[in-house]
């Protein structure tokens, strides 16, 4: 089933109920969650891939998407085994909280399409490609931390090359992020982040 149907398709009950080349392997960090100070909120095994060869694994991209739902039942819809779709992270838009619900070293089923999910970072935000009062300045930051964090472990170039949106990836027939999206404003902002790690 196509991924933003599952997404949407869940979202009144759930809401109702809970208001390149230059790419290289990484040992993952100690601890439950790879950012530091994101909540673990596992999304359910049946929902990502374990590599074969976590050591192989190369990631060269990170895509940015917006979950056309709130935070707390986009974590629930990874949660939920028959729902075959999940993302490494989820950006709460209110406060920037990050939870992590993918391991980087396991592929996540994020992109719709199978040769970028093994090479990417999946990032969900919280809101709606349309309202971009979801958009707000703590999510942008954070989200941009998060990002900052991810291209310095994987050697991931800061770009829009490297870091893409949703709609991008080849085959995509998703809009997320959207045109409320400010690329320009969240470059400047990864440009600036320093690292937690």
């Amino acid at each position: 089933m196509h991924r933003r149907r599952i997404i949407q398709g869940t979202a009144a009950t759930l809401a109702a109920a809970v208001l390149p080349s230059s790419a290289r392997a990484v040992a993952a960090p100690q601890g439950p969650t790879d950012f530091a100070t994101a909540l673990w909120s596992p999304a359910a095994p049946a929902n990502y891939t374990v590599p074969a060869h976590p050591s192989e694994r190369r990631v060269d991209r990170i895509v940015i998407h917006v979950a056309q739902q709130l935070f707390t039942p986009t974590t629930g819809i990874f949660r939920s085994p028959s729902k075959q779709v999940s993302a490494h992270y989820v950006v709460r838009s209110g406060d920037g909280h990050v939870a992590q619900c993918v391991r980087e070293k396991d592929i996540a089923w994020h992109a719709g399409n199978w040769t970028w999910n093994t090479r990417s970072i999946g990032i969900e935000h919280e809101g709606w490609v349309d309202r971009p009062e979801f958009f707000t300045d703590i999510m942008y930051l954070r989200s941009a931390g998060l990002t900052a964090e991810i291209c310095e472990r994987h050697g991931i170039p800061k770009d829009r090359e490297h870091i893409v949106g949703h709609h991008e990836v080849p085959g995509s027939d998703h809009t997320d992020p959207g045109v409320h999206w400010d690329w320009e404003r969240y470059l400047r902002l990864l440009a600036a982040a320093v690292p937690v790690t």
